[in-house]
């Protein structure tokens, strides 16, 4: 539910419960106080006591159904009927866009047949409508609802509030389905500890998709693997829509290059309420994090093994000159004795 408002002549509140998903049967949006009437599905060919409206449709193809409207209040009431498009909230809730708003989809070939209804105090009434599927739709899924509407003047506030209350219209439009997920904008940070993995999940299909995803973190090689527990799942995601996610790995090592791994494993729903699993969409990032402790570590063997060595050939090159200096002591004292013998001769 949402509460816009604008300027004093032209406010208009919108107040949706977007589609019936709170149950079976009549589904309210606000408290009694402020809503006097309930909306359900009809009861009819496609079931009983439906939570929502979900279709099958070839392009070209045509629906006929309606929904329920009851007075739950103590005046009568004429409200307005209309479709809008669906769109998933920041909020992972499924929402209808505005009347001002233009609609493509399942706004613009769903019908009431009448754009107003009027009920009495204690009573129902039946509104039909018709879903219309153009022949040149594209193969799919789509989402939207059928809306009723009520303006009422808020003198408190100088505004009109303008009250809905509508339910989920899902649709799937036959032909080739393409149900896909990827995963974009991967990147991972590390800090005192802790790696943050940040990612973006786009549905890149033509089917309405959720998923089950997971986010590790590991060093070289893969060690040190670490991953980030439980992570929720997405909503459900229309075609083309996207859904932000940020992960926390704690227990990270410092291991001089991280790397992040995710997988998602896209659920897809068919017309009858069935979920399958389809093959998982893996996507990998990696950091580059530099492990002090063990860096000045190495520094200090590399500097001693250094050391070792160049006191080693130190060692060497004065054994060596002692022992030239002993050899050529030894060749002048050879060479003087011979040469006092020839003397002597």
């Amino acid at each position: 539910m949402q509460l816009r408002k604008t300027t004093l002549r032209t406010a208009v509140a919108a107040l949706l419960a977007a589609v019936a998903i709170a149950g079976p049967g009549a589904a309210p949006a606000l408290a009694e106080d402020d809503v006097a009437w309930t909306v359900r599905t009809a009861s009819n060919t496609y079931g009983a006591d439906r939570s929502s409206y979900s279709y099958a449709v070839n392009p070209g193809g045509q629906v006929k159904d309606a929904m329920v409207v009851a007075n739950r209040g103590k005046a009568p009431l004429n409200l307005t009927v209309y479709a809008g498009d669906g769109y998933t909230t920041g909020g992972g809730h499924l929402d209808l866009v505005t009347r001002d708003k233009k609609s493509v989809a399942v706004g613009a070939w769903l019908k009431a047949d009448a754009a107003t209804v009027a009920i009495q105090p204690g009573q129902t009434a039946e509104v039909p409508f018709t879903l219309s599927v153009p022949a040149n739709a594209t193969p799919g899924d789509y989402a939207g609802g059928i809306v009723t509407s009520l303006v009422q003047p808020d003198a408190a506030q100088s505004i009109n509030v303008e009250r809905r209350l509508g339910i989920r219209v899902k649709l799937r439009v036959g032909g080739d389905l393409h149900p896909a997920l990827a995963v974009e904008g991967l990147t991972v940070t590390y800090a005192g500890g802790d790696a943050t993995v940040t990612y973006t999940i786009h549905n890149t299909g033509n089917a309405i998709l959720s998923a089950q995803q997971s986010a590790s973190v590991a060093g070289p090689f893969g060690w040190w693997r670490r991953d980030a527990g439980a992570i929720s799942a997405p909503p459900e995601l229309l075609p083309g829509e996207s859904w932000p996610v940020k992960a926390t790995v704690h227990g990270v090592d410092r291991a001089l290059l991280l790397t992040a791994t995710v997988t998602l494993t896209p659920r897809l729903t068919d017309e009858s309420g069935s979920t399958t699993s389809l093959p998982d969409v893996t996507a990998s990032a990696d950091t580059w994090v530099v492990p002090w402790t063990a860096l000045i570590l190495l520094v200090v063997v590399i500097a001693l093994v250094a050391g070792g060595f160049l006191l080693l050939r130190r060692n060497r090159a004065r054994g060596r000159a002692r022992e030239d200096a002993r050899v050529k002591e030894a060749v002048e004292q050879a060479l003087a004795a011979e040469k006092s013998k020839s003397k002597a001769g």
